[in-house]
């Protein structure tokens, strides 16, 4: 697949009787082995090739896809859509992303591919090492396995107003899941990566071993009583909580008025020196490209400056359905129109280490994993499954599982204390966080 033939798919829904179109081609290529107790579990390989089409006839809409690129399944799926968007309801705000704000070629090179390709064995060995760390650290009885995959991604997108763009990915990662105990006391432990390129990978070994240390630490989990004291988010997973304030200054929700923070926007939300940036332009970032999914160029952004929410994550839909102008934000897939989503989001403005966060804090609980979150989108109130530490006098006193932190989002926002701990090892990352008081349902 290249430009020729996606400007023809263009041309033909033209012909055919859309007032406008857009072509999106995705191609991927992955591999992933999997070990378990020494013992090899699974190897999975995947090649897929798939077309979306979209088209407009007047404000109708529709969108189609499908994995025959053949001239035959090109031409059914051009006569598809069309019949499909001539039945569609009316949007007013269907359309194509303004020429002006499209992203002009040649596109920048954010150094996102890496052309190397791993053998089954190669990726069979890597799992190996992990998982063989993990079950060397001393405590460790068990083994969910280790992992490692890598991928190949190419992406283009072109337009009946002259947009054409096109960038490649690679991704290579490896993971560890150990046991610790036996029977009711037994408590889990993971680590894994995912980069753009090989050479970024962390040592296999490193991983396996700090997924057997992470297990251990578990050991003698204990419940606690219900109570109400400070609450540190430890780094790993702390970016979890700024999940709900991604989704709360979406175009779309904000639009559809199922938002939290729909009437916050130019106020001050967290402390003035917190910033929430957003960069799409990141080399080798896992979220990064020069343009969005309907063709606008990307630019780094601060979604939060200095505590005041500045902006909503906006497509071209949204946009005009709030009267605003598109930020560049579009996200879609092949087979529906686009929603909206980030690129690489991280958290600033920190003045002391996890250590010093604690020591402030006193005494309280450390998360360092959650699960099972519940949000009210309207009201903002939040609570969310964890397990983590028990702290005291700043220091670890012992693991604690099977609690539940609640409390309204708004409020912790405006209380977020920021560690200086930010690592960059994905797409949403933070630093640690300490919320000042909040509710904990125990025992």
């Amino acid at each position: 697949m290249d430009q020729t033939l996606l400007n023809d798919l263009v041309g033909a829904a033209l012909a055919a009787g859309a007032d406008a179109a857009e072509a999106a081609y995705a191609e991927r290529q992955a591999l992933s082995v999997s070990v378990r107790l020494g013992e090899l579990e699974e190897v999975e390989r995947e090649e897929a090739r798939d077309l979306g089409l979209r088209v407009f006839v007047g404000k109708r809409q529709a969108t189609v896809s499908g994995s025959d690129i053949s001239e035959t399944g090109r031409a059914k799926l051009v006569e598809r859509v069309v019949a499909m968007a001539r039945l569609a309801p009316e949007d007013p705000y269907a359309g194509l992303a303004p020429r002006e704000r499209l992203a002009e070629g040649p596109h920048l090179d954010l150094d996102l591919y890496d052309d190397f390709e791993p053998s089954a064995e190669t990726l069979e060995a890597r799992a190996r090492e992990a998982e063989d760390a993990a079950r060397a650290v001393q405590g460790v009885t068990n083994s969910d396995g280790g992992s490692s995959a890598w991928s190949s991604n190419r992406w283009m997108l072109a337009t009946s107003h002259g947009f054409f763009g096109a960038h490649r990915t690679s991704g290579f990662s490896i993971s560890a899941s150990a046991i610790a105990g036996e029977g009711a006391g037994m408590e889990r432990g993971g680590e894994g990566r995912s980069v753009r390129h090989n050479e970024d990978l962390p040592d296999a070994g490193w991983i396996g071993s700090e997924a057997g240390r992470r297990a251990v630490q578990r050991l003698g989990a204990r419940k606690i009583a219900s109570t109400t004291a400070p609450v540190v988010f430890e780094n790993r997973i702390a970016a979890s909580v700024l999940g709900p304030f991604l989704g709360a200054i979406s175009g779309p929700s904000v639009a559809r008025g199922v938002s939290f923070l729909k009437d916050k926007l130019g106020q001050r939300l967290f402390s003035e020196n917190i910033s929430i940036l957003d960069d799409p332009l990141r080399r080798r970032g896992l979220g990064s490209s020069p343009f969005d999914d309907e063709g606008v160029v990307t630019e780094p952004m601060a979604l939060i400056d200095e505590g005041v929410l500045t902006t909503w994550l906006l497509n071209t839909a949204s946009a005009r359905q709030l009267g605003m102008e598109t930020t560049g934000h579009a996200s879609r897939g092949l087979a529906g129109p686009p929603g909206t989503g980030t690129s690489n989001v991280i958290l600033t403005g920190g003045e002391k280490d996890l250590a010093g966060l604690m020591a402030d804090a006193k005494a309280g609980l450390l998360v360092t994993s959650m699960f099972g979150p519940s949000l009210n989108a309207n009201t903002g109130d939040w609570s969310i499954g964890c397990s983590g530490f028990w702290f005291e006098s700043g220091e670890l006193a012992y693991p604690v599982n099977e609690i539940t932190v609640a409390g309204n989002l708004v409020d912790i926002y405006g209380r977020l204390i920021p560690g200086t701990d930010l690592e960059i090892k994905g797409s949403h990352d933070s630093p640690s966080l300490l919320v000042d008081g909040l509710a904990i349902a125990g025992s």
